[in-house]
């Protein structure tokens, strides 16, 4: 709104007539919806007034405040929801990664046992190859056993081969040991069924001898804790007499 233009003529040129009639020429926009005059601004002022006096009238313009505000309720509404959806989002991230989090570490965990299955089944392996050479071993020990049982055979022997041959099977009996292997089985043990295998139960007169070894005939050996051959035995067997 603008007033473009406002003549005014000379008071003293003016006649009587032109004194009482002072031509303004007003010119505005010519777009319709921009166009103000001075009666609009006069009675939106006055309708100001009577709000402000009729408390009527004033709770008619705070409902247009209401309004206003009611209009901006969507958009909070709208707001709301996305937090929302923000929020389920972020818990199902983080129940994802919590999830990926729990496969990674059973992974690892599979892996390191993984690991040691593979060692210990390579220690077994080890174990198993060194079992089966040691048993081929055993013959050879029993032999040496057989030749020293006879005492005087082996007495009859060349002195330094005699020597010598001892000192050969001690080394060898010293690398057994290193590997875990024990040579078990003596006169005046008590039976044990996983140990020892009975050959022949003998008769004893001593009560004390009942269930023990009276007599080796093949001597034992394990490995460990794993038997390589068990000791062949005779085992005394006590009987009460009665009179």
């Amino acid at each position: 709104m603008f007033i473009s233009k406002i003549s005014f003529e000379p008071l003293e040129y003016m006649n009587d007539e032109l004194k009482e009639d002072i031509n303004v020429e007003e010119t505005f926009s010519t777009q319709e919806n921009d166009d103000v005059s001075f009666e609009d601004v006069n009675e939106e002022g006055s309708r100001s007034e009577e709000r402000r006096r009729d408390p009527k009238l004033a709770s008619e313009g705070s409902q247009d405040v209401d309004d206003i505000s009611f209009e901006n309720t969507d958009e909070d509404q709208n707001a709301v929801a996305t937090i929302k959806k923000l929020r389920e989002k972020i818990k199902k991230l983080e129940t994802e990664k919590q999830e990926y989090l729990d496969l990674s570490q059973r992974t690892r965990a599979d892996y390191v046992n993984y690991k040691k299955e593979v060692e210990n089944n390579r220690l077994s392996d080890r174990k198993f190859s060194t079992k089966r050479f040691i048993e081929e071993l055993l013959p050879v020990l029993d032999a040496y056993d057989m030749a020293q049982a006879n005492q005087e055979a082996w007495e009859k022997v060349d002195k330094n081969w005699r020597i010598g041959i001892e000192y050969i099977f001690g080394q060898l009996r010293t690398v057994l040991e290193k590997e875990g292997v024990v040579q078990f089985g003596k006169i005046g043990d008590t039976f044990d069924p996983l140990l020892h295998e009975t050959m022949e139960s003998v008769a004893v007169e001593e009560e004390s001898k009942n269930d023990t070894v009276v007599k080796i005939l093949q001597n034992g050996y394990k490995m460990h804790d794993s038997i390589l051959r068990p000791a062949r035995v005779h085992v005394g067997h006590y009987e009460k007499t009665t009179e």
